[in-house]
């Protein structure tokens, strides 16, 4: 049984839910998430409060794979995941979603221009990141880099694609990393 599916997820005031056959459209003050839910999943709206159930009905799925249970645990684990994507997209719509970024090194450094991001990393030459529709980012300081959105997923791609361009490496420690992440540095090599 999923615990995570069994949980209701508490609308806060100002969002709106709306279910048009499988797909769902969540509205809230921040903004408007769509996500397709699957057949075998279902939603269920009561006042303020979301519940997710499963269906039982393994016949259409015991040719594809062979073992019913196999097939039930997948159903209840989707049913759980659907729940979780859903909450998400609550939360995004009525609080948002940030994480942050920050430069080690020296000479390292970033700058958001409109819908770019310009880092210098170390290279030859600046790096210059194209910020994704639905995401801002801000550079309060020249080595810390904010990235904000509705979108949980969007958001921690956005970072990790960002951390990428030059992620910390475990000798000195320069490089992007997030501003919670502890990188363990190396003893270097003695003669």
């Amino acid at each position: 049984m999923s615990r995570v599916a069994k949980n209701p997820i508490q609308l806060p005031s100002g969002v709106e839910v709306a279910l048009t056959g499988q797909a769902l459209k969540v509205k809230g003050p921040k903004g408007e998430l769509h996500f397709d839910i699957d057949n075998d999943v279902q939603m269920h709206q009561d006042g303020q409060e979301l519940t997710f159930t499963w269906s039982d009905d393994d016949s259409k799925h015991a040719k594809r794979s062979g073992s019913k249970n196999k097939v039930k645990k997948n159903v209840v684990a989707l049913a759980g995941t659907t729940r979780a994507i859903v909450n998400n997209m609550v939360m995004g719509v009525s609080q948002g979603f940030q994480r942050s970024l920050k430069m080690v090194g020296v000479g390292y450094r970033a700058q958001a221009q409109g819908n770019k991001l310009n880092v210098s990393a170390g290279f030859s030459h600046p790096v210059v990141f194209d910020v994704p529709q639905g995401i801002t980012i801000e550079t309060p300081s020249q080595t810390e880099i904010v990235i904000k959105g509705i979108d949980k997923q969007l958001v921690g791609q956005v970072a990790a694609n960002i951390r990428g361009i030059r992620p910390p490496e475990p000798y000195k420690g320069k490089g992007i990393r997030y501003t919670d992440e502890h990188v363990a540095i190396k003893e270097t090599k003695k003669k």
